[in-house]
């Protein structure tokens, strides 16, 4: 293969992660604008229906293992087809539920394992085949799918909802992920999943400086990389699962709220991107220190929402938040493949993508329990900010998370 072809199959690669990550993270998401009519028809309460959510991310979360061990062993054609699959059959079936635990099944079950499947989990090992130099930029901008999916897919779930009901838009979402598939399947996945010829001598786990998980476990930067996902999931999850419920209730229209929800994540691309380029350049110690400094604000302007609702902090909150909301993302994936780089980053990445899925089911999970228990947002989010803050911590308390590898 020529240079000029390499380098079109790495930038190929690199859109088909960007394209599988959207469908992800846009579909996973939509979860926020089904809770109202969902809860409405049902009459459940906010912590069962945040339940969806934790169970759904959790799932993600203890599946992001196995779906990179899956990726080590089959390639990410079988991954990627796993998530379409498991994605599609869940969705077309929650449009017919008509008990609780069937709902945790298809969108909780289903949903999790589907959307880990078509995540960065598959993307991480896949663009560490093929890039190298300025690997933090082509993180961050395959990280970018995730929130051009949210801006995409849940203004247009909310609207769809409001022209066919919420039972019709499961079945609609189920059905195109499933058309999907077939198209999927016929894409040159040897090809991609060879990676660049230079790089091949470190693919496998057991050459020299190759990591696995045995070994990778007992590395102490391993722990912090799944502490700042674990803290990161439970500070952004805790949020967003409340979020639109919370613009409804002090007085914005569901589709604006739905809308707003959107704008953060279409700032969450910028934000994405711009945090990969910010590890090649800053470091990752200072990348971490403004993107959850950002995050910490962007909450507290929401929570400022309660006594002054008006688009100032509605604009200052979307800014804020959705411009940090996915930005850890390729922090954590480049610093996972210069410090753990082989073969085994497929698994290695899994389990540590498990704690952001842990930590979201908590995160998200302990959101609704507060505000049950106190009637309002301000534990909740309170909570949220406390998580953020503890995520940042880990990048001093764990010196090699600064950006250097110790020998």
């Amino acid at each position: 293969m020529t240079r000029d072809a390499l380098k079109n199959t790495a930038f190929t690669v690199l859109a088909v992660c960007f394209l599988m990550n959207l469908l992800a993270r846009g579909v996973g998401e939509t979860w926020v604008v089904f809770l109202l009519p969902v809860g409405a028809e049902f009459g459940w309460s906010r912590t069962e229906l945040a339940g969806v959510y934790s169970v759904f991310m959790i799932v993600h979360g203890l599946s992001a293992p196995l779906v990179g061990l899956a990726f080590d062993v089959f390639g990410p054609r079988a991954s990627y087809a796993l998530g379409l699959a498991f994605l599609g059959a869940g969705y077309s079936i929650a449009g017919h539920v008509d008990a609780l635990w069937q709902i945790y099944v298809c969108v909780g079950v289903f949903g999790g394992i589907g959307v880990a499947a078509l995540g960065m989990v598959t993307a991480s090992g896949l663009i560490s085949r093929w890039f190298r130099a300025r690997i933090g930029t082509a993180m961050g901008l395959a990280y970018a799918g995730l929130g051009s999916g949210v801006i995409l897919l849940v203004p247009l779930t909310q609207w769809t909802i409001e022209q066919i009901g919420w039972r019709g838009t499961y079945t609609w979402l189920g059905g195109a992920l499933l058309v999907a598939l077939p198209l999927l399947l016929v894409l040159p996945w040897r090809s991609y999943a060879a990676g660049h010829p230079q790089y091949a001598s470190m693919r496998a786990a057991g050459a020299p400086g190759g990591w696995t998980l045995a070994r990778a476990a007992r590395d102490r930067g391993f722990w912090g990389l799944v502490a700042v996902f674990f803290f990161t999931g439970a500070a952004i999850y805790a949020t967003t699962i409340q979020v639109i419920a919370y613009l409804v209730e002090i007085g914005f229209t569901p589709f604006k709220a739905a809308t707003a929800f959107g704008f953060a994540g279409a700032l969450s691309v910028a934000g994405m991107t711009a945090a990969g380029w910010m590890t090649d350049r800053l470091g990752r110690r200072r990348t971490a220190a403004i993107t959850f400094s950002f995050t910490i604000a962007g909450i507290g302007f929401l929570l400022l929402l309660a006594l002054k609702p008006g688009a100032p902090l509605l604009v200052l909150f979307v800014l804020c938040f959705g411009i940090s909301a996915g930005s850890r993302g390729p922090v954590v994936s480049t610093l996972a493949a210069e410090l753990f780089p082989g073969g085994g980053l497929g698994a290695i990445y899994g389990v540590i993508t498990m704690g952001m899925g842990v930590g979201a089911g908590a995160g998200s999970w302990l959101s609704g329990m507060l505000y049950d228990l106190s009637g309002g947002y301000v534990a909740c989010f309170a909570f949220a900010a406390a998580a953020a803050a503890l995520g940042l911590a880990q990048f001093w308390l764990v010196p090699e998370l600064a950006g250097g590898r110790r020998e």
